[in-house]
């Protein structure tokens, strides 16, 4: 029995604006502003959902979750990941880990990285040792670093076997 392994990439990135409730990685963090977007926003979850669809050679959020679709208005974006999570199994596959970089100019991220990383392994259905979340600053450059945006990266890996 061989295992065969590949990777995805993901990436979001949203504006902030007031009156949206900042989530991310399924964790709502108090401040006063939130991703615009369609869904809830949720850039670490995006990120996540294009990484395990490229993985396995899906497609990707867009083709999935489409923004025209009033299905996902303000929609949580875990039934994002979750979807995508059956369609790679539906492919024979299975996620074997995810890391993520958050960027983001404030809040600090560090007292909810924890629960971001229990609710991805949740989620993802992994262990939380299988999944990483690293939390970065603009350091005062671009939209980022001006506290305009918020923007995640993601990989995931996934493995098939066959016999």
């Amino acid at each position: 029995m061989s295992a065969e392994f590949r990777s995805g990439i993901g990436y979001d990135l949203h504006r902030l604006v007031p009156g949206r409730k900042l989530i991310l990685g399924g964790v709502e963090i108090p401040f006063d502003k939130g991703p615009a977007g369609h869904s809830d926003g949720d850039v670490i979850l995006h990120a996540v959902t294009d990484a395990l669809l490229g993985a396995a050679a899906l497609g990707d959020i867009g083709e999935h979750f489409p923004p025209s679709d009033p299905r996902w208005k303000d929609a949580d974006s875990a039934q994002f990941v979750r979807r995508s999570r059956e369609l790679i199994e539906e492919a024979a596959f299975r996620a074997v880990n995810v890391d993520v970089v958050v960027i983001l100019e404030r809040p600090k991220l560090l007292p909810y990285r924890e629960a971001i990383r229990k609710n991805l392994a949740a989620v993802l259905g992994l262990a939380l040792d299988a999944v990483s979340v690293k939390a970065k600053t603009g350091e005062g450059v671009g939209p980022v670093g001006r506290g305009e945006a918020v923007e995640a990266h993601a990989i995931a890996l996934v493995s098939r076997t066959s016999g």
